[in-house]
């Protein structure tokens, strides 16, 4: 396969991108990269009712976060409307579209007489130009449709890169409505001009699409246009085996941005959503294009698993350098009012780390640092702070301050010295010290708050809890 290779991601902005768009985009993209050919964006963006600048712009976000560069676009529908009616002339003129002037009413009418016959329900082709054929008389003032006179006898057949060979009857489909009343196209055709103009080789979408998918071959064999190869990706399914719906994750990507989820993370995951490289679950970005191969493409429906996204972006997390990982959570921190002044902001992340499964978790622990000192409650105080631990404490607390060097390693030392001295176990003295120096029953290794806390604040809450 040469770089003649073009792909498309077609989105239409009546909502955001979720996560079904956002891996179909990748899988477009990393065909594309594979075979060194071209990656184009298009909004689709011809329902104008329910298109909207907010929607557009959030799929172009969505994209920009994930990295799915496009090498051309995004072109924008609406903005090809005199290219899209100019192809429906040339059809009228020659004689694969016509006018129908039948009402959406008169339409369902036909539609339920079929069904009562036990036929297929659609248009009965009243308006449908044929030799020795008289049409109706013109009804006054009512403004035609334009339909595409799909062929009647035969079959539509292609070569799904998923599903194999799929065999429609041509007479199982309905004469496509291409152009409304108002003379705009409608989106199975506009597809069909734009798939063809941008000289599209292979789509790779959702098997929602497959009932499309004949009636758009149909149309560029009557155009005299190249077919492009199709692939139609099963879709994903919540944890629970249905349709995703938004309480399990069909949101805008965006919203798994402001979760904490990194991007690289994302990306790997939905690759993993209907495709895969033997047993590889961690790969880059680099690996996906260099295996991408549509032959590794699940036929069947993938199912959708926050645990394995919070495992996959927990791997990414830790991978992560010091400086991207301040980069990516102090924003976090100081979005919660958090103040990071004056502490080892590297020491702070690099103790919670490996325990996050996402950037918001992070900068939520980090606020054991960043936030203002609460103390602990006073039922835990009193069950904690007796006078046997306060006494402990204070020994703690004097060895602590003749301390020449504010280590974790010196701490822990001290710690073990302590527990030794007072002949008792980790919880007798660890329990006590959190909370007098934290305010919280649990936190990371103590020693290691200890350091961070700083010497002069640490025997200041001591003593204060003493």
């Amino acid at each position: 396969m040469t770089s003649s290779v073009r792909t498309r991601f077609a989105p239409s902005p009546t909502g955001y991108l979720h996560l079904g768009g956002a891996r179909t985009a990748l899988f477009s993209w990393a065909f594309a990269r594979h075979h060194q050919g071209t990656f184009v964006l298009r909004i689709e963006d011809t329902d104008l009712e329910r298109s909207t600048p907010e929607a557009v712009q959030a799929i172009l976000d969505g994209m920009k976060w994930l990295s799915l560069e496009a090498d051309e676009g995004p072109f924008y529908q609406m903005q090809r409307a005199e290219r899209h009616k100019e192809v429906i002339a040339q059809m009228l003129a020659e004689g694969s579209a016509y006018y129908c002037y039948s009402t959406p009413e008169e339409v369902e009418q036909m539609r339920e007489s079929a069904k009562a016959k036990g036929l297929k329900p659609k248009y009965d082709g009243t308006w449908r130009p044929e030799p020795g054929k008289t049409l109706p008389a013109i009804p006054e003032g009512r403004k035609p449709v334009v339909r595409f006179k799909n062929p009647t006898e035969g079959a539509v057949s292609w070569n799904d890169m998923l599903k194999g060979t799929i065999t429609i009857e041509n007479a199982e489909l309905d004469d496509l409505i291409i152009a409304r009343p108002d003379g705009t196209p409608t989106y199975n055709f506009c597809v069909v001009v734009d798939d063809w103009d941008m000289r599209i080789s292979h789509v790779i979408r959702g098997d929602d699409h497959i009932n499309n998918t004949p009636r758009q071959i149909n149309i560029l064999k009557a155009l005299g246009a190249p077919i492009p190869e199709y692939g139609h990706v099963p879709m994903i399914l919540g944890p629970d085996g249905q349709k995703l719906s938004k309480r399990h994750g069909a949101v805008s990507i965006m919203e798994y941005e402001k979760q904490g989820y990194l991007p690289e993370a994302m990306v790997n995951y939905l690759a993993r959503l209907g495709w895969s490289h033997g047993d590889d679950e961690i790969f880059s970005r680099e690996q996906l294009v260099e295996w991408f191969d549509t032959r590794n493409l699940s036929k069947s429906a993938a199912q959708w698993d926050p645990k394995k996204l919070n495992w996959v972006n927990a791997h990414y997390i830790k991978a992560l350098s010091d400086e991207a990982l301040l980069e990516h959570v102090l924003p976090r921190i100081h979005s919660r009012g958090g103040n990071t002044e004056g502490l080892d902001m590297v020491a702070v992340l690099n103790l919670f780390k490996d325990r996050a499964e996402t950037l918001e978790q992070l900068a939520e622990n980090a606020m054991l640092f960043c936030a203002p000192f609460q103390p602990a409650t006073e039922e835990l105080q009193t069950q904690f702070l007796t006078d046997d631990a306060k006494r402990i404490l204070a020994g703690f607390a004097e060895n602590a301050s003749k301390l020449n060097t504010w280590t974790s390693e010196a701490l822990d030392a001290l710690i073990k010295e302590t527990l030794s001295e007072h002949g008792i176990k980790m919880p007798m003295l660890g329990i006590p010290l959190r909370l007098a120096v934290t305010g919280q029953k649990q936190t990371p290794s103590i020693g290691a708050v200890l350091a961070i806390i700083g010497k002069t604040t640490v025997l200041e809450r001591l003593q204060n809890a003493i």
